[in-house]
């Protein structure tokens, strides 16, 4: 598969969204979702130590913004761009609003469902089935989150869940 390389510039500002959330003591993702005209309509990083939010993912914060902003919960023809691979959590929640597509940069061996460890957008019991695309800009979206880990790691003492390998 040819990857959509007119995102670039989408998944180079989320790169920058996400440096933000790292500098906030966040696991650095930041997510943007794109209306079938190219227009962003949701804009999402991760949350959780902010908001003490188990589901202040990226990806659910940008869908309900989206949802919010269109009124309808219903995103056929809408890309989600994430500089993550979505965990199961997040890629179930794309199938129920019905992502027209996925575009992610890093892969995550242990935890990611569009691909990696599981593949929730083409699973028998999906109701809907997302197009997914894995790896824009791979290299620089795994190297943020393996640096970040590794600050951490280096700030605190403690052992920080390892990044995805690229």
């Amino acid at each position: 598969m040819v990857m959509d390389q007119s995102l670039r510039p989408w998944m180079q500002r989320l790169l920058r969204q996400a440096a933000r959330a790292g500098e906030c003591g966040e696991v650095p993702v930041a997510a943007v979702i794109l209306d079938p005209r190219g227009r962003a309509i949701g804009w999402g990083i991760n949350r959780r130590e902010r908001d003490q939010d188990p589901l202040g993912h990226a990806e659910l914060l940008a869908l309900r913004q989206a949802a919010r902003l269109q009124s309808d919960w219903r995103f056929n023809g809408h890309t989600l761009l994430v500089t993550l691979e979505p965990c199961p959590m997040c890629a179930g929640a794309l199938v129920q609003a019905r992502m027209g597509r996925v575009v992610y940069g890093a892969r995550d061996p242990k935890r990611g469902a569009l691909g990696s460890c599981l593949n929730l957008a083409i699973n028998e019991s999906a109701h809907h089935h997302m197009k997914v695309e894995a790896g824009l800009l791979e290299a620089e979206c795994a190297e943020q989150l393996r640096s970040w880990f590794r600050r951490r790691r280096r700030s605190d003492g403690t052992q920080a869940t390892p990044a995805p390998a690229a």
